[in-house]
């Protein structure tokens, strides 16, 4: 009577077991995002991960900074929480040349996407990000339009191997091509906005007869412009940056920057943590072209006040759908 009982409870068990499994939510996956060093830039990046987080169930992102921006810093930590499992990574490649074996080395363990920047002689299944070419051949136009007889102008940059760095220099060269403005030098950071200041005061010294100074990275346009107002060269020197920092953008209203490019890092961290979840679940035609491109915006005087109000409404939407 009793193995009668046992042999009914294990078939009641056997028969439950099955709807418990397909009743089951489906498991969460772990998605990684390893931004710059922590500046405005990648703080609206990460809150693009975030809002994509929120409208998804089952996803757990982690979002991490470098704490300085070397490529040995970059690849320990990405190394390092891939060695702890993830299902996918993102970052932004330093200098990918070097970096190409490491980054076939993770690709094979796990979904690896370029955000920003691209490797595209990596095995990275997509780039998502500017058009940095085109955002460069955005940049000469400003350039141009501030300096209608031509000159001299430094380029300041933050890594020289980086392939977003690499492609805007190209649009810029690009862009110039036929115009009077030389470009004298490209001076390099490392991301450290002091170091772009104290390059900014370096070339003023440097070059007595400056004209301009292109910005390709975001932080450093706030730095130049110090370095301007401090050599009293303010109107004389013609600013052109990369991103929309609060001083770069009242360096516009003022008159004291001519211009900057922005890009929309707000929708590289959204569109990368939403196509990620999608490729993971099966639908591999996320990653077909190999690349998702998001366009740039060419920002002055004459368009500032728009620009910041759509900027504005985007953020409270952002922030009214937190749960």
């Amino acid at each position: 009577m009793k193995r009668i009982y046992l042999l009914l409870l294990a078939l009641c068990m056997a028969a439950l077991l099955p709807g418990c499994e397909n009743n089951a939510s489906p498991k969460k996956m772990r998605l990684v995002f390893v931004g710059g060093t922590p500046d405005n830039y990648w703080s609206i990046v990460r809150l693009g991960c975030d809002f994509a987080t929120r409208q998804l169930s089952d996803v757990d992102l982690d979002f991490r900074y470098l704490e300085n921006g070397t490529t040995r810093a970059q690849q320990e930590l990405v190394g390092a929480l891939v060695t702890n499992g993830v299902d996918g990574i993102a970052f932004s490649p330093i200098d990918p040349d070097s970096q190409t074996d490491f980054l076939n080395k993770i690709a094979a363990n796990t979904v690896l996407v370029c955000a920003d920047s691209d490797a595209a002689q990596s095995k990275r299944q997509c780039y998502i990000g500017t058009d940095n070419v085109n955002a460069g051949a955005q940049a000469a136009e400003l350039l141009k339009a501030a300096m209608p007889q031509g000159g001299k102008i430094v380029l300041f940059i933050s890594y020289s191997n980086a392939q977003n760095t690499k492609d805007r220099i190209q649009g810029l060269q690009n862009g110039l091509a036929g115009s009077n403005i030389q470009i004298t030098e490209a001076m390099v950071d490392g991301a450290a906005s002091d170091i772009a200041q104290k390059n900014a005061e370096d070339a003023l010294a440097k070059y007595p007869d400056l004209v301009g100074m292109a910005c390709l990275n975001g932080y450093q346009g706030p730095a130049v412009l110090t370095a301007v107002r401090h050599a009293g060269k303010v109107g004389q020197v013609k600013i052109v940056c990369f991103e929309d920092y609060s001083a770069t953008l009242d360096g516009i209203a003022s008159g004291d920057i001519y211009g900057t490019i922005v890009q929309n890092p707000l929708k590289i961290g959204f569109e990368t943590i939403m196509s990620m979840e999608k490729y993971l679940r099966g639908d591999k035609a996320q990653f077909g072209s190999g690349k998702i491109l998001i366009p740039s915006q060419e920002i002055t005087k004459a368009n500032l006040a728009d620009y910041q109000a759509v900027q504005k409404n985007m953020l409270l939407q952002t922030q009214a759908a937190k749960p």
